[in-house]
């Protein structure tokens, strides 16, 4: 099987040489066999990779971009998905080949089947093993053992409620300091409306002083004008 690269050897676009020169010398570090097929100069290989991209790993506007891989017929990937691999060490797997014995991909393939499929001892058919002698005399002891067990979880269970009882009993009463709070918050508020009283009762006095002034000059005022008029009055009767 050979792996399939398909490059623009004369691509514009850095970013797209960057990861095509990334592909390429991972390949050759790994000493795959691989070939390099140029879609910017050959159209039929252009058309190829267009073609053989499915359908759901298309861009929006259906035109995929180089590097795209395939191994022989079979579709790998982009480079996305090359470079996801790359850091899962599983691009054998992306590619399609068995990985290396002894390689990591290999090592890590092994551990996952290993927890898949569990690990199973070798059947030994030689009946004369010898029995532990707890198995020999039945389960006796691990049911005394389920009766301490039981007899613990009770004791502990008895315990956890009665602090739970306690806790909802004090937890019923009021808390004495909320209590002092909402009882010195109403003095506070008692003490403010009556300060309150208080300054409206000195304002009304202080405007009924005044007022009172205010009449007493008026009323001094017109005394002193009749007064006046009078003496005016009486300088004319005695000329």
């Amino acid at each position: 099987m050979v792996i399939k690269v398909f490059l623009a050897s004369s691509s514009g676009s850095t970013a797209i040489k960057k990861k095509q020169q990334d592909v390429v010398a991972f390949l050759e570090a790994l000493k795959l066999d691989y070939t390099q097929l140029d879609i910017a100069c050959n159209e039929e290989n252009r058309m190829w990779m267009r073609q053989n991209v499915p359908e759901e790993k298309k861009p929006t506007n259906g035109i995929p971009l180089p590097p795209q891989i395939f191994n022989e017929e079979q579709y790998c990937g982009d480079y996305d998905t090359f470079f996801d691999a790359k850091e899962d060490n599983s691009v054998y797997a992306f590619l399609g080949l068995p990985p290396p014995p002894g390689s990591k991909e290999a090592v890590q393939a092994d551990k996952e089947h290993i927890v898949q499929n569990g690990t199973h001892a070798a059947e030994n058919p030689d009946d004369s093993i010898e029995v532990p002698v707890e198995e020999r005399n039945g389960n006796a002891h691990g049911e005394e053992e389920q009766v301490e067990a039981a007899d613990e979880e009770e004791g502990e269970g008895g315990e956890a409620g009665d602090e739970a009882t306690e806790g909802e009993t004090a937890g019923d009463e009021p808390p004495a300091e909320e209590e002092g709070e909402e009882a010195v918050e109403e003095t506070d508020e008692a003490q403010v409306e009556e300060e309150e009283e208080q300054e409206e009762e000195d304002l009304q006095s202080e405007e009924e002083e005044e007022l009172r002034q205010l009449e007493e000059e008026e009323e001094a005022e017109a005394q002193e004008g009749e007064e006046d008029d009078l003496e005016e009055t009486q300088e004319e009767e005695a000329e």
